[in-house]
């Protein structure tokens, strides 16, 4: 009997100890951050604490209320660090987040920003607001808060930032379909990139979106990037039906459809991307449709 039981004993603790193998590592045990090169090293500044880092799973832990939009962009990382200065009381909080790739980088960026920043040179681009430095570099968005730093603020959100900047090397490019944008009228910096639910359809995706201003009008134009010409066709007929109850009309250059909220509006499809006007009110039609002529133009030369 003895015997039995000892073989049963040493039967379940070769079986804990392969479970730990073959399962992997205890839910408790920290998962390894890819973001932990990328902290900055600065002269006389030393780290507070130990960095934390964020998950998908658990992003909301850190930034509830935002941590859905985050999600929207399909965020992977988020690394948070504070370093002080010697024993002093001035202190640098360092958010890096990895957003995946460059375009949904700059969709995050892009939704937090406000055409009225003040704007720097800082990676891709960046701005500064009190006490504050947020940029973006390649698939990483960035931001910084500097305490009790006071006159000397700027210059050390710059000093951390430019470290963080040559940490990643490549600072990337801006996604290639804001330059389809009529310069015309564009208000700087208004640019934004939408993963999903662009417009506000869950059949719009990989949208694209530009404020503008000429004289007392304002509008906007998008662009929407289909997998394919199938998929963009795909789009355009769903919003095309979605508007059925409006004033649908063909035209040469695409469709012309009168809208209760974005009043005149003008679409077309190049290869597999959808192009628009919103927002164009009566009596300024004719300027619609030439910003309509200059979205399809600009994107058949980028083809």
């Amino acid at each position: 009997m003895r015997n039995t039981k000892y073989r049963i004993y040493v039967i379940l603790v070769v079986v804990c100890l392969l479970g730990s193998s073959l399962w992997g590592a205890p839910e408790d045990q920290e998962r390894p951050s890819g973001l932990l090169s990328l902290l900055p090293e600065v002269d006389s500044w030393i780290m507070a604490e130990k960095p934390e880092s964020y998950y998908p799973e658990n992003l909301f832990e850190y930034i509830n209320g935002a941590a859905e939009i985050y999600l929207a962009y399909e965020f992977k990382e988020l690394i948070v660090a504070q370093q002080q200065k010697g024993q002093s009381e001035k202190n640098v909080a360092i958010e890096i987040y990895d957003m995946g790739n460059e375009m949904n980088a700059f969709g995050i960026y892009s939704a937090e920003r406000y055409p009225d920043n003040q704007f720097i040179q800082m990676g891709l681009q960046g701005y500064l607001e009190e006490g504050t430095l947020n940029f973006l570099v390649n698939r990483y968005y960035v931001k910084l808060l500097c305490f009790e730093c006071e006159d000397r603020s700027e210059e050390v959100l710059k000093a951390f930032s430019q470290k963080i900047v040559e940490k990643v090397g490549h600072r990337g490019n801006l996604p290639p379909l804001l330059k389809a944008f009529p310069s015309k009228g564009l208000q700087p910096n208004s640019e934004n990139f939408v993963l999903r639910n662009f417009m506000g359809y869950s059949f719009l995706h990989n949208g694209y979106s530009a404020k503008y201003k000429l004289n007392d009008l304002e509008f906007d134009c998008f662009i929407a990037e289909g997998k394919d010409d199938g998929d963009a066709s795909e789009m355009l007929q769903k919003y095309l039906e979605a508007k059925k109850i409006q004033n649908v009309q063909k035209i040469d250059s695409g469709y012309h459809i009168k809208d209760k909220y974005y009043h005149n509006i003008y679409m077309s499809r190049v290869g597999n991307k959808l192009c628009g006007v919103i927002k164009i009110k009566d009596g300024s039609e004719e300027l619609g449709l030439d910003y309509l002529n200059a979205l399809i133009h600009n994107l058949k030369d980028m083809e």
